[in-house]
């Protein structure tokens, strides 16, 4: 088969395109024909040499990707045999190798792709998905929110701006750039802001009137998160997420973080990382409970996941072009032919 393999940590070429041994089932195991991987930030980050929430960096080589979707065509001993042939999406946990046209993992792991999804469409919800289910416990979204997404191009701000709309608040999404913010317009966002123009804190505030927001969730720090916690009405709430969190101090993400300014407003911040979205499932398997919410949403319309396609062999361009902001959605790769045009980020719901 062919995969995508990291010999030495660095830059994304780093990524090579190779031909590598097909990989075996083992006990309890299915073989998939990927479809479509994910990319995650955090993928950018292992593959230059960052630990990041992982216990460990990966040994040397290894084909990266943590999310898959495609067809079982393989099972291990003692696997159930009603897998085989089915669509199926799966989380590979810490193991990496999703980066192939051939991966393996746990049937426990498996989900079906659910009626309506395409696998790129399950690969966006199977991580990105999941993860925005559990930012949403923290501070639900109502009727009477307005509700503020900083990033809401991306892959999880297009579904946090999507959840926070079917529960009835105001949404206002904010994004780099004409381009992008048509994008968040389309996807559903009352209220879609340059945050490159230098006066949009002012003509939002002015936009908003006395409403002002009244919850933020912040998944980036930084300039645009300090001008949008200044935007958070008395008794706001404010939730900082994602795994570089962790290092995100108030000397960072300024007054986004600073408690004494915060407690004064009557603001409410927490940071929310993965362990404390865990626990607030209430079930034995919180991760599957999360994919299970993420995927049935999916189903039902109620998200409708965006996604930038390239081919695998071009992964390093989409490692390039994701640490560069200039990508729309979830990124997916699919093992196929090179195109040899620029892959444009794929808006059409009925293709998700």
């Amino acid at each position: 088969m062919y995969a995508i393999r990291l010999h030495d940590f660095g830059p994304a070429e780093n990524l090579r395109h190779e031909r590598v041994a097909d990989p075996e089932p083992g006990p309890g195991q299915v073989l998939v024909t990927v479809a479509a991987a994910g990319v995650h930030l955090l993928d950018t980050a292992i593959r230059s040499g960052v630990r990041g929430p992982l216990p460990q960096l990966p040994e040397l080589p290894t084909i990266p990707g943590r999310e898959i979707a495609g067809t079982v065509t393989g099972l291990g001993a003692g696997t159930d045999p009603s897998w085989l042939g089915k669509q199926v999406v799966a989380h590979l946990g810490f193991a990496p190798g999703g980066y192939a046209e051939l991966a393996v993992t746990e049937a426990d792991r498996l989900h079906e792709i659910p009626s309506g999804l395409d696998p790129a469409g399950a690969v966006a919800l199977i991580g990105t998905g999941r993860t925005a289910m559990g930012i949403v416990q923290f501070a639900e979204p109502g009727p009477d929110d307005v509700v503020l997404v900083p990033a809401a191009a991306g892959g999880l701000g297009t579904l946090l701006v999507q959840y926070a709309k079917n529960a009835g608040a105001r949404v206002v999404g904010l994004a780099g750039g004409p381009r992008k913010t048509a994008l968040v317009a389309a996807n559903g966002a009352d209220i879609a802001v340059d945050y490159t123009r230098p006066e949009w804190p002012r003509e939002l505030r002015a936009e908003l009137g006395t409403s002002g927001v009244t919850l933020l969730y912040d998944g980036v720090g930084g300039d645009a998160a300090r001008a949008a916690v200044d935007l958070l009405v008395p008794g706001g709430r404010h939730l900082v997420f994602g795994w570089s969190a962790e290092g995100i101090g108030a000397e960072d993400a300024g007054l986004a973080l600073d408690e004494e300014y915060l407690s004064a407003r009557g603001i409410t911040s927490e940071q929310v990382l993965g362990p404390k979205m865990l626990s607030l499932t209430g079930t034995d398997n919180p991760i599957r409970t999360l994919e299970l919410r993420a995927l049935d949403h999916g189903a039902a319309g109620r998200l409708r996941p965006a996604v930038q396609r390239y081919p695998l062999a071009e992964a390093a361009r989409a490692h390039h072009d994701l640490e560069h902001r200039a990508t729309v959605g979830k990124v997916v790769l699919e093992p196929g032919p090179r195109p040899e045009s620029t892959p444009e980020p794929d808006t059409d719901p009925s293709r998700s």
